[in-house]
């Protein structure tokens, strides 16, 4: 009798757990399904970038500082590269070194004292760094009695600006260089154009 009994009570302790074993295990593989669902899938392949058609930026700005004016994109400030460098030693009529950029272009700027010579060639050497390589050869020009040269580049200075240019003039007793940074080449000439169209300086 008590051996039927204890048979009968576990026989029923059986029956009444193993519902509950049932749900656990639901439960297991649903919240193991949750978590397999919301684990992110590989990302899709990004989409082309299109890139500005040439001459796309809208060079209204002016920077007019140091006793001379360059156009430059509105949403891009020129800040003072020397006295960043070096707080005792900023920027001056005499010389400076001034540098503007946003998410497209990078640009810079730098002046002196002209040496005695008419030929502005050397501040090319002096703007361009080791990242930067001349392509092609160099365009002179005489624009509004200032002799000006001009050279695109390419640049390893950043992987989304890889093209450029760089051009240098006399103006006065003052000598300057420009360099960009550009996502395409097909733009730089155009950019520099525009730029130095509204240059002027105190002579």
């Amino acid at each position: 009798m008590r051996f039927r009994f204890f048979f009968l009570f576990t026989l029923i302790l059986s029956a009444c757990t193993f519902p509950s074993n049932s749900n656990k295990d639901l439960q297991v593989q649903q919240a193991v399904a949750a978590t397999l669902a919301s684990i992110p899938t590989s990302a899709p392949a990004p989409l082309s970038t299109p890139y500005p058609t040439p001459t796309p930026f809208d060079l209204k700005g002016l920077f007019c500082e140091y006793q001379f004016c360059m156009g430059h994109p509105v949403d891009m400030a020129f800040f003072d590269v020397s006295a960043q460098n070096n707080p005792a030693s900023p920027s001056t009529y005499s010389q400076g070194l001034i540098a503007a950029f946003n998410g497209n272009l990078f640009m810079q700027m730098m002046w002196q004292l002209s040496p005695g010579t008419a030929d502005p060639q050397f501040m090319l050497d002096l703007i361009l760094d080791d990242v930067d390589i001349r392509v092609g050869t160099l365009d002179v020009k005489l624009i509004r009695d200032m002799n000006v040269i001009y050279i695109p580049i390419t640049s390893t200075a950043s992987p989304i600006l890889p093209f450029g240019a760089s051009a240098a003039w006399t103006c006065g007793e003052r000598v300057f260089a420009w360099k960009l940074y550009s996502p395409q080449a097909e733009n730089t000439q155009a950019l520099f154009d525009e730029a130095f169209n509204r240059f002027n300086c105190n002579r």
